[in-house]
């Protein structure tokens, strides 16, 4: 079922002939009482009412970024989107459905990501009505629908992902946020399709891992941080220990043999890479002593 549109005309001039026939009614009854006009002239005019009455029933309004769905005897007749004061058949019932971009943050829920470590997650889902004939008549209550489904395409896609990335390059919770957050987009709208709903952003909100393993995951991290920043400062302590070795090479400074140079390799890697300040050593004697 997709949305179409209904029928409706504008209500301002409908109302000036409605107020008309009414007018004409009671300027019957009136005259029917003050002259020799036939009473049933007069009698002519109560149904007048009863049909001016049954008429305004067809009067509703449609608000900016709004819709109103129309049902005659139970058939869907169409929804009206222009806004204003409106008129439709007094037969059709109508319900309101707002086309307003509307956001909620989902509950937090936990889960094992894809290897299996138990995590908590949320995300916040930006979301609109486009079609309003399947938000009514398709799912029971639309709201609730794109809720539930979010939520369990929330929790699909975090199973598909770890929560922190490995050494293949693959995409994580934590370093793929945009990664992440289009296929959760496109994870809900896929189940939403046939509410009539479109998703507009969808994104990560919360990502921890869960409390019993928050401590030891802690540990895991800054283990990892040590050992990446040990390997930088390696990396940077013999690069800049080969440039001094070139150096004293080409300006001539002092010539080394390999047992000297090995020493000195080893004193400069002993000050760059440790943790404590170095404190010098006097050798009074020669070179070689």
């Amino acid at each position: 079922m997709n949305e179409r549109h209904g029928f409706s005309i504008a209500g301002i001039p409908f109302i000036a002939v409605c107020t008309a026939a009414f007018l004409v009614g009671i300027g019957l009854l009136f005259h029917v009482g003050l002259s020799a006009l036939p009473s049933w002239i007069g009698l002519t005019a109560i149904p007048a009412f009863v049909l001016a009455a049954w008429v305004l029933r067809g009067f509703f309004q449609v608000a900016p970024n709004e819709g109103q769905v129309l049902q005659l005897f139970g058939s869907y007749a169409g929804t009206v989107r222009t806004e204003g004061l409106r008129w439709t058949n007094p037969f059709c019932t109508r319900r309101r459905v707002s086309l307003r971009t509307r956001n909620f943050e989902s509950s937090k829920l936990k889960v094992n990501d894809s290897d299996g470590n138990p995590i908590e997650i949320a995300a916040v889902i930006v979301w609109q009505v486009v079609d309003t004939a399947e938000a009514t008549f398709c799912v029971d209550s639309y709201e609730n629908f794109v809720q539930v489904q979010s939520e369990s395409a929330l929790r699909q896609m975090a199973q598909s992902y770890p929560y922190d990335g490995h050494d293949d390059g693959k995409p994580s919770l934590r370093s793929h946020g945009d990664d992440i957050n289009n296929h959760l987009r496109d994870e809900i709208q896929a189940r939403l399709d046939k509410a009539g709903v479109r998703i507009s952003e969808a994104r990560i909100s919360h990502l921890a891992y869960a409390q019993e393993i928050a401590q030891a995951m802690l540990q895991r991290q800054q283990a990892g941080a040590i050992i990446a920043a040990r390997q930088r400062i390696v990396d940077s302590a013999v690069g800049m220990v080969a440039m001094a070795l070139e150096k004293l090479r080409t300006q001539g400074v002092v010539d080394l043999d390999e047992e000297r140079k090995a020493a000195m390799v080893s004193n400069l890697l002993v000050v760059l890479c440790g943790e404590r300040g170095t404190q010098p050593v006097l050798n009074t004697g020669t070179l070689h002593n």
